[in-house]
């Protein structure tokens, strides 16, 4: 018996990246799992094969910025594998720039998904863990809301905001038992961070106090902690899983 069995759980972004890492990891612990996507199919089709073979877990595509997405999407859910009471948002952009030169376009964009995305997932999730009087919600924020990076602006912001509005929803929820906590990962080895030219690795690596980067798994194993019996006495809070980057 995983600590997640009978469970239903959503991931967001959770075919590719920390979100695959998180969905599967959810699903070896019991869970059944929808992962939503929004646009690489092959990805999807490869973590669906892997997934299947350890649980249950269905894919589903959709962009979290759009509420008829995101409300289509857990109604699919809720007939497929049953109403979640675990929710953690993955899915993010980055269009990194320094603001004088930032098109407004690339502002919306990291707002839309990062930020509001959260909103829609977290309002369509959070009324059926209400009813059931219990839930989960795990939001991820980055330590660039909580240091500031230059040439992050809208991403700084988009991450600050997700802080604010777990800790917000965090209080709204606790009557209900429902916890909402995020989880800000450092720098972590996945396909945007492999492509990488090495003096920007090595730059990272110099404001990382452990010398090294993270793994998808490093974020998996807290997001499972938040999500188990284990933490239920946590709720609003912001665990950084960076290496000290932010210290």
């Amino acid at each position: 018996m995983g600590v997640l069995s009978g469970m239903s759980a959503v991931v967001t972004g959770g075919t590719k990246g920390i979100g695959r890492a998180v969905s599967l990891a959810f699903v070896r612990e019991g869970a059944s799992v929808a992962a939503i996507y929004h646009g690489d199919d092959s990805s999807a089709e490869a973590f669906l094969s892997e997934a299947q073979e350890a649980g249950k877990a269905i894919v589903i595509k959709a962009d979290v910025s759009d509420s008829g997405n995101v409300n289509r999407a857990f109604e699919r859910v809720k007939a497929e594998i049953g109403a979640p009471l675990v929710l953690v948002n993955c899915a993010g952009v980055i269009k990194d720039g320094f603001m004088m030169l930032m098109r407004e376009e690339d502002w919306d964009r990291v707002i839309a998904v990062n930020l509001k995305g959260t909103f829609n997932c977290c309002k369509a999730a959070c009324r059926g863990m209400i009813g059931a009087k219990k839930g989960r919600i795990i939001n991820m924020a980055s330590p660039s809301a909580i240091t500031g990076r230059a040439g992050q602006t809208n991403y700084s912001a988009s991450k600050g905001g997700v802080i604010s509005m777990t800790k917000s929803l965090a209080r709204e929820l606790a009557p209900f038992g429902v916890t909402v906590n995020a989880i800000a990962p450092g720098v972590i080895h996945t396909e945007m961070t492999d492509t990488l030219p090495e003096k920007i690795k090595s730059d990272l690596l110099s404001h990382i106090p452990l010398a090294k980067f993270g793994s998808p798994e490093d974020i998996a194993k807290t997001a499972l902690f938040l999500a188990s019996d284990d933490a239920a006495y946590i709720t609003g809070q912001t665990i950084s899983v960076d290496g000290g980057i932010a210290i």
